[in-house]
Formats: structure tokens, sequence, C-alpha cells
């Protein structure tokens, strides 16, 4: 595996320590965070009894040299335009949080880190062996 993105399900699973997450993460060169898995996390933590803390955390795992924190580009807004179109013509719509993480997977060639089964509906996208189905 060489560069992997993880959805915000992965990043809590991480963090409990599930052990499939935390083999992909140490076998990858690369982990991406994408800007939409962070505003969901920082939406999570607003919530929280644990704000501080989990950011704290947040922040240091940024800190580590084999992660790489993704803002959007022109080619992530493409990418989705073509998912969320191709999703709409299907008939096969998922949220749309998860459109722009499944696009900047697909902008980075990353494998897709998550345990929902909905981005199995995106084709072309390269995801992690144990998603949901």
């Amino acid at each position: 595996m060489n560069g992997v993105l993880l959805d915000t399900n992965a990043y809590g699973r991480l963090l409990a320590g599930d052990a499939l997450v935390l083999d992909a993460v140490a076998e990858a060169e690369q982990v991406h965070l994408s800007v939409f898995v962070m505003g969901e996390l920082l939406a999570g933590f607003r919530g929280g009894t644990k704000s501080l803390q989990n950011r704290q955390i947040l922040k240091a795992f940024l800190a580590k040299p084999t992660v790489a924190f993704l803002g959007a580009s022109m080619e992530t807004a493409e990418i989705f335009g073509q998912i969320k179109d191709g999703l709409r013509m299907a008939g096969t719509p998922i949220p749309i949080n998860d459109v722009w993480i499944a696009a900047h997977a697909m902008e980075t060639g990353s494998v897709l880190i998550t345990y929902d089964g909905h981005f199995h509906r995106v084709p072309g996208l390269r995801l992690w062996p144990h998603a949901k189905v």
C-alpha cells in the first residue's frame, strides 16, 4: 500500500487502537488527511467533552512526517463533479462530504481507509479491502 487517505471513521478507529487501521497506516508511505475529514473531526470535537485533548492529538498526528493535510484544489473540484454526476446518473448518491473525500482519494491515487460501505458506489475508487460492503 503506497498512499492511504483516512476517512473520519478510520481516524477514530485508529485512535481506538483498531489493529486493521493501525497496520494499514504503518504500511503506508504517505497518510493523507482531507480538509473534509478534518471538518468532520473538528465538528465532532465541538460536540464532545474532550475537545482540547482531541485537537492536541490531531495536531500531533498531523505533525508526523508521513502525514499530509490535503486542501481542496481545482483538480479536487473537477473530480468531485465527475463523481457526483456519475452517482446522480446511476441513482446511487452518497453523502456530499463523502463525495469530496472520494475525490481527494482519487486525486492522490490513495487507498481510502473507511468502514463506510457506500464508497463502493464510486467507480474507480481504490478502497481498503476491509471497507464494508
